[in-house]
């Protein structure tokens, strides 16, 4: 029998003893004149006193007593109530015992009466069995306080039991950071090490010192790696971590002073830690948590962005951050074993994964069929893909990147210019980790360019190419749910952007940028001031990003000279001349549509449109092809080019769109 299971028989027996004497007692006091009841209780007493003689067994209801700080008196008082609910025959009891078949339940009067040294302060609010609600009592209209029935409460009783759980009420609002497997298997990278050790010895400090600990304040956004240093650190001190999110934190002031209570004597239950991911603080919460601060003296984590103002409890800030570059190749190496190959490297170069995500994704890699281990196939590039876009779907619209670069239409100088880009992301960790760039630099990592040219010159398609070429991911950033009309919500929103972006490996695509990349103006209010404030911080958050950043742009002129000079690459997507039109029109079209003999690539050449201009109008001649139920030809094409033009509002002759054949001539 393991000594948990030994202790809970003797606890068991404990308990039995204690009824069997609080039914003594009360058949004592209901027949006071009967000898034999007075010789019961004196041998239920002795029984119940042999069960503690052994100093190495105390049952729950003494280590409650002694936790609360409870007397004689409200241990029995407890026990008392504990019997309603674990014998059936305590309530007929007590009823004799009062001598009214209508009070078949325990109170403070039935109490003071059935127990030697009657406490009269266990009745008040302040007292423990009130202000640890460890009994409940249930006072109708004017009935007095001593009268009133009083039942257990339910968790005081399971731990009566020897069940320690965590009580239900607080479920709605906790849950418990249990590591998995492949956490338990995942060695904290050093610079975690360093941070966990840092934290308890902080801990170890206020434990010797006998005082509160300090609130540990988790500064960054990654969220993953703050649950698995907090796990580490509870792990050292014995602690069982809770998480709770600010949000769901009653801000009701009765429902906020029940919750602390509670949490405050599951603390003093259990050896429990707290969690707080503070996301959208506002002034409601903020006085929540505050109060709990305040009223909880026991090991808190903050999960924050940034330090919080104001709060007045010891404060230890750490910067947590994702394991380094050397970190995460290391991590990789280990999970692939054998199957590494150059993955490592490659990986942890390209995304940003904490220790949890990376033994995640390298079990189910190694879980491949042989003949199809990641070193063969793009199997683990594409889980890693998948894992990364999780925060960015949130925040920017994904591009599905198809074109290649036998579709892009462009000089030989612009392509070389997009190979040149395509190439220095390719190789980036070779210059900046290898050959000590990193060492040398401490911004300016990630690569940035601008594509300037008029609508329809290639620019989201040419971002699409690198996108494709790369195997990452484009996003196209929406300025709509970026820009705020409230003083620093923009930069916070852009923070997080760049944040998340930098951690998925991810290719931003700013279309139209001048609206969010403008000039800065002069300082005539505070609306130009605030503005100027969000195009600085953008500079900075430019030239510090580490991924690749396209800004694409109609007007190059009205971009702030500060972001051009931040610029790695300027791209010029110059409007198509007639050779790269033609050569437009051969590609548009897919294989598989079905097009006309008359089809002259030449003859549409003609037409001044740009490439996205060109695409529109071979889209809406194969549709006219399908609703005729004919090949797409020379006909259709000029229908949709004339189409066209006059969307565009572009004037022309109308031999521009007219056709000659064999047949005679199509308009």
């Amino acid at each position: 029998m393991t000594p948990q299971n030994n202790w809970l028989e003797r606890n068991n027996q404990y308990l039995a003893a204690g009824v069997a004497w609080i039914h003594a007692r009360l058949a004592q006091l209901a027949h006071p004149d009967d000898p034999t009841q007075a010789e019961a209780v004196n041998k239920a007493h002795h029984a119940l006193h042999t069960l503690t003689q052994d100093d190495s067994f105390i049952p729950a209801l003494e280590m409650l007593g002694e936790t609360l700080g409870l007397s004689d008196f409200e241990r029995n008082l407890l026990l008392l109530c504990a019997a309603m609910e674990l014998h059936t025959r305590t309530a007929a009891l007590c009823a004799q015992a009062q001598d009214d078949p209508g009070k078949p339940y325990p109170s403070f009067a039935l109490a003071f009466a059935l127990f030697d040294d009657p406490d009269w302060g266990a009745m008040p609010p302040h007292a423990p069995l009130r202000h640890w609600r460890l009994v409940d009592i249930h006072q109708a209209g004017t009935q007095p306080l001593t009268a009133a029935a009083l039942s257990i409460d339910e968790r005081i009783l399971n731990f009566l039991k020897g069940l320690n759980h965590l009580d239900d009420r607080l479920s709605p609002f906790l849950h418990g950071l249990p590591m998995d497997r492949a956490s338990r298997q995942a060695m904290l990278p050093p610079s975690l090490q360093q941070q966990a050790e840092h934290i308890s010895t902080h801990l170890q400090q206020a434990g010797e010192q006998n005082t509160t600990p300090p609130l540990i304040e988790l500064l960054g956004h990654d969220t993953l790696s703050k649950h698995l240093l907090a796990g580490e650190v509870c792990r050292r001190h014995g602690l069982h971590l809770q998480h709770l999110q600010l949000k769901s934190l009653p801000t009701a002031v009765g429902e906020l002073d029940s919750f602390i209570r509670l949490w405050q004597r599951e603390c003093l239950l259990m050896p429990l830690a707290l969690l707080i991911d503070v996301d959208g603080l506002d002034d409601s919460n903020t006085l929540a948590l505050t109060r709990l601060l305040e009223r909880s003296g026991n090991v808190i984590f903050l999960d924050v962005s940034d330090a919080i103002p104001g709060l007045q409890r010891e404060r230890l800030a750490v910067d947590i951050h994702k394991p380094t570059v050397e970190e995460q190749q290391q991590l990789w190496a280990d999970a692939l074993q054998e199957q590494a190959g150059d993955y490592p490297q490659r990986l942890a170069q390209q995304f940003s994964f904490n220790p949890q995500q990376i033994h995640t994704l390298a079990r189910l890699a190694v879980n491949v069929p042989r003949n199809d281990t990641p070193a063969e196939s793009d199997s683990l590039w594409q889980s890693c893909r998948n894992a990364a876009r999780a925060g960015m779907e949130q925040l920017a619209r994904r591009i599905d990147a198809k074109a290649h670069w036998d579709q892009l239409v462009l000089p030989k100088e612009q392509k070389d210019l997009l190979q040149h880009i395509t190439q220095q992301v390719a190789w980036r960790g070779r210059v900046y980790e290898d050959w000590g760039f990193r060492q040398r630099m401490n911004r300016g990592l990630g690569i940035s360019a601008l594509f300037c040219g008029e609508s329809g010159t290639g620019k989201t398609m040419a971002a699409e190419v690198i996108a494709n070429t790369l195997q990452l991911d484009l996003y196209r950033i929406d300025l709509s749910s970026v820009v705020s009309k409230y003083i620093g919500e923009t930069e916070k929103n852009l923070r997080k952007l760049f944040d998340t972006a930098e951690d998925s490996g991810a290719i931003l695509f700013f279309d139209e940028a001048d609206a969010l990349f403008g000039k800065r103006s002069e300082v005539k209010d505070s609306h130009d001031r605030y503005a100027n404030i969000e195009i600085n911080y953008l500079l900075q958050r430019m030239e510090s990003y580490r991924g690749l950043a396209i800004l694409a742009s109609n007007m190059k002129s009205a971009l702030d000279k500060a972001f051009v000079r931040r610029l790695r690459f300027i791209v010029d997507f110059p409007f198509p001349g007639s050779e790269e039109r033609a050569e437009i029109w051969r590609k548009v079209f897919p294989a598989e549509t079905p097009l006309g003999e008359d089809f002259d690539s030449q003859r549409l050449a003609k037409l001044n449109l740009a490439g996205g201009n060109i695409h529109n109008v071979a889209l809406n001649a194969a549709f006219l092809a399908a609703q005729n139920g004919t090949a797409v030809t020379m006909p259709l094409i000029l229908s949709a080019a004339r189409d066209e033009y006059k969307k565009l509002e572009r004037p022309a002759k109308a031999s521009d769109f007219s056709w000659s054949d064999n047949t005679g001539i199509a308009v």
